[in-house]
């Protein structure tokens, strides 16, 4: 199941007016599913605890370690050295979880060609056995790459801080206050998110 943003944007406008600003401000998200699964897991890793613009250095270093416009298979992955992954400003944790995803996808721990159809819960067991991959990067790669409609990343410190603006609080929510308080976003709290998101990047005033 995917997102149909009309649906998602007239139940958040009706569910709460300042929503209403939001999408008349922001407009509508452009979630886009993503088709290969170990490329998002892979560079979430990259991207994770770093500035957006880090990361991207990073990444693209990373990509230019092999072909143009072909992102490696894990075979691919396994073959490089770690001392290459550091070399590029991969830390050595981060080098030892790309190899990590690298094998769940060879050996099938991760079947690529069933997680489409597989429910939220399921990809999060099989997942999180992975090491390296932590509650927060399947909260996004089921939001950004299989655009699942519903998803609550109470562990993300954005989101956090959009509900601080949203609902006007003047502390840092914890996961009960966020699950909470979302409910009437329900089944569309992933897009919810997404304007939470924007909130605190553009620093919008009400």
């Amino acid at each position: 199941m995917t997102i149909n943003i009309e649906d998602a944007l007239k139940h958040l406008a009706d569910s709460d007016s300042r929503f209403s600003k939001l999408i008349k401000k922001f407009d509508k998200p452009d979630f886009e599913p993503q088709g290969n699964y170990l490329k998002s897991l892979v560079r979430s890793i990259i991207y994770q605890q770093l500035s957006g613009k880090s990361a991207f250095a990073i990444y693209s270093r990373f990509l230019k370690l092999f072909p143009a416009n072909h992102f490696p298979v894990p075979n691919d992955l396994l073959l490089i050295s770690d001392q290459i992954y550091r070399d590029i400003g991969l830390s050595k944790q981060k080098a030892i979880y790309i190899k990590e995803i690298a094998k769940a996808f060879k050996n099938k721990t991760v079947q690529s060609e069933k997680l489409k159809e597989m429910t939220n819960d399921r990809i999060r067991n099989d997942l999180i056995k992975i090491k390296g991959i932590g509650p927060w990067t399947v909260d996004m790669f089921l939001m950004f790459t299989l655009n699942r409609p519903d998803i609550l990343p109470t562990g993300d410190l954005g989101i956090q801080k959009g509900y601080m603006v949203f609902f006007d609080i003047d502390f840092l929510p914890d996961k009960d206050y966020m699950v909470k308080n979302a409910e009437k976003w329900r089944p569309f709290r992933t897009v919810a998110c997404w304007y939470l998101w924007k909130l605190v990047d553009e620093d919008f005033e009400w």
